[in-house]
């Protein structure tokens, strides 16, 4: 039997999406002081979650399940503990008490698979606020990632351009508000983000432009797996009839229970393995 071969690569976040590291919702639960009236339910949420690998895995797409552990309830967002730019695997530190150590498991994983990873452990930079697109890496300075941590970043990836895009401190990451789908189409929530940065974007790309209401349902953080597929959820009507009108298969999957928490399709998945768009 030859041993697996892992090969991290990500240069886009459109090209067909072969690996992704994701983690069950079993322990989620909302955070200190959030709206109690809004309370998780968790056997719901892990019916969403699992409808979601059996989407990707119809569409060629090989899961990878980090164990989950009831000291972390948010670590179903595997996207942020870490991100793959170029064929180098970063591994960050968490900034916020509650979702500290939770990169300990894909450590732990990385090493039992022999993959070699950058440990980012001295900075605070966060998945959510890294959105790769060939030659770019747009990086989200949000209460999550820091000055310093983008600096570094930019000593760290001389071959890519690095861009800092500020953002209010009221959102989360900065994949929240905006979203790479093709080589020339963005999803972007307006007037949120540094004006010279959303002015370069909007001029970079052809904008769908994601409503109030929408943003609020995550409309920005949909997944794209490649061929023009993308998942999104039912409630963004508007958003999914402007990807359709662009010729995008949209594959709508309720996901409710995680937007409760902060988090949608892109920030529930680390992709590991995407091959570069042609």
């Amino acid at each position: 039997m030859s041993k697996e071969t892992l090969s991290p690569r990500s240069f886009d976040e459109y090209g067909a999406l072969k690996k992704v590291i994701m983690c069950e919702p079993a322990f989620l639960s909302l955070p200190k002081g959030a709206d109690s009236s809004n309370n998780i339910n968790i056997k719901t949420a892990q019916k969403q979650h699992d409808e979601l690998i059996v989407a990707l895995e119809h569409f060629g797409v090989e899961v990878i399940l980090l164990r989950a552990d009831p000291h972390h309830p948010e670590q179903v967002f595997t996207r942020d503990i870490g991100f793959v730019v170029g064929n180098t695997v970063f591994i960050t530190e968490m900034k916020k008490e509650r979702r500290r150590k939770e990169e300990a498991f894909l450590k732990s994983w990385l090493n039992q698979k022999q993959v070699l990873y950058s440990d980012l452990s001295q900075d605070h930079i966060e998945g959510g606020d890294i959105i790769v697109d060939n030659g770019f890496v747009f990086i989200g300075l949000s209460d999550r990632t820091t000055v310093q941590s983008i600096r570094h970043m930019k000593h760290l990836l001389p071959d890519f351009q690095v861009m800092a895009v500020p953002f209010r401190d009221k959102f989360l990451h900065l994949d929240c508000i905006f979203n790479i789908i093709s080589p020339d189409e963005a999803l972007l929530y307006q007037g949120e983000m540094d004006e010279e940065a959303e002015a370069f974007l909007s001029k970079k790309y052809s904008l769908i432009k994601v409503s109030k209401a929408e943003q609020k349902s995550l409309g920005t953080n949909v997944l794209s797996i490649g061929s023009k597929k993308v998942f999104s959820i039912p409630e963004n009507k508007e958003v999914n009839r402007q990807l359709r009108e662009r010729g995008y298969e949209v594959i709508e999957l309720k996901f409710s229970e995680m937007i409760k928490a902060g988090g949608s399709f892109r920030c529930c998945t680390f992709p590991l393995e995407r091959d570069p768009y042609r």
